[in-house]
């Protein structure tokens, strides 16, 4: 972090010196190989060498190197740094400690929402201070602090429970039941993670943008990466998409595009070729919505439009989690195979004392709650001071459960 940090402030200020030169455009290319060499090494290189070792049977050692935490994030972040200072999008920062501010700024650091320092370079160094803002941080931390807490950890309890059964036994409705606990889970997970993290911005004076927008009330798969982890989908837009040429080019070439800010987002969530598969899958479906599939979404009910954006959500995540290409047909089979058990006594245990979590957790993920704490302060007061003691029994009680989001 520190190596990374102190590149980008010299390449910056090298950049911002010979701006409209032919150095500044070399000094730019130079931050930016130094970020993704950094990036490659610690979270690709035995991925890479796996590949080479089956490929051309050779056998050479991993390195199992430990990931250095949050370095998908701030690695991000540096080089959007000099990438706007290179466009003359964002303003020089001279000092190295306000820079290094940025890149450390632990509430937001581990995982996300990515920040972009044009997004706060004002806020570094004049930040408005107020009691109302403090409540206002208090109140986003707790939400995410219930949102992981009382909801994700007890969601994915249920999915390890239902993941380490042997796919072969699963009914259709147990295989079903699992994946949607999963799909509630990394929401309530990532999403209650982005809450704190804004939360404890406010705090502190600064204002970090949302990286959620109640993604599961989409109607196309367009709109739900609009509202997904929002930071990403505009870094990947802003940086590869528009570069690239965007949608102002050949038919053959915008759809090539779409394709590349795929693979690059699959294989930016990890080194696995199921999360490469995942961002293909998703770049796939958008390809279709653009030629024809947005317009006759337009012309069906709109309860349709959200089961088919759910039904193809859902089954995403079964290749988002699942690593091994096998486990993950299996477990499809599982859900759809008509010759499998539809129900067993199985889906009955997972289901049951967990029938209110569930109803709750699909409550919550639309904006139904939002509204009546927006409207309601005092609703909201006993929802914050419910959601808070909850929680912290819940932490009392329970063993550790990391974010989902930290392994990437």
């Amino acid at each position: 972090m520190v190596l990374s940090c102190i590149s980008d402030y010299i390449h910056a200020l090298i950049i911002y010196n010979n701006r409209g030169t032919f150095k500044a455009k070399l000094t730019l290319i130079s931050s930016i190989i130094i970020n993704l060499s950094l990036l490659g090494f610690f979270k690709y290189s035995d991925f890479i060498i796996s590949i080479l070792n089956n490929t051309l049977n050779t056998n050479i050692p991993l390195l199992q190197i430990t990931l250095p935490i949050g370095i998908s994030f701030y690695t991000f972040q540096t080089m959007s740094y000099t990438i706007d200072v290179y466009r003359n999008d964002a303003p020089i920062q001279k000092s190295i400690i306000s820079l290094a501010t940025f890149v450390t700024l632990f509430p937001q650091l581990v995982a996300g929402p990515i920040v972009r320092y044009s997004d706060i370079c004002k806020d570094l160094n004049n930040r408005t201070h107020n009691i109302d803002k403090v409540y206002e941080g208090i109140y986003r931390f707790i939400i995410g602090l219930s949102k992981k807490i009382i909801l994700a950890n007890n969601l994915g309890f249920i999915w390890t429970s239902i993941k380490t059964t042997p796919f072969s036994s699963l009914s259709n409705l147990t295989a079903w039941l699992g994946i949607i606990c999963f799909t509630l889970q990394i929401y309530f997970d990532f999403s209650g993670y982005s809450d704190m993290a804004i939360g404890l911005g406010k705090i502190f004076g600064f204002d970090f943008l949302d990286n959620f927008n109640f993604p599961y009330v989409s109607k196309s798969i367009t709109e739900f990466w609009r509202r997904w982890h929002i930071s990403l989908g505009v870094w990947f837009k802003d940086y590869v998409y528009v570069p690239l040429g965007g949608n102002r080019c050949k038919k053959s070439r915008w759809f090539f595009n779409i394709f590349v800010v795929w693979f690059l987002t699959g294989l930016w969530h990890g080194a696995s070729f199921n999360f490469i598969l995942w961002g293909l899958y998703f770049g796939f479906i958008l390809v279709l919505e653009k030629l024809f599939l947005l317009k006759v979404l337009d012309n069906i009910p709109k309860l349709l439009r959200h089961l088919y954006v759910l039904f193809l959500v859902i089954v995403s995540f079964v290749i988002f989690d699942i690593p091994n290409f096998k486990d993950i047909f299996n477990y499809l089979n599982a859900m759809f195979n008509i010759n499998n058990s539809f129900v067993d006594k199985h889906f009955y245990y997972y289901l049951v004392p967990n029938i209110l979590l569930l109803i709750l957790s699909m409550i919550a993920s639309t904006p139904i709650i939002k509204n009546v704490l927006d409207k309601n302060i005092y609703i909201r007061s006993i929802v914050l001071i419910f959601g808070f003691t909850i929680s912290c029994a819940f932490l009392v009680d329970s063993s550790f459960n990391p974010f989902l989001y930290f392994r990437f």
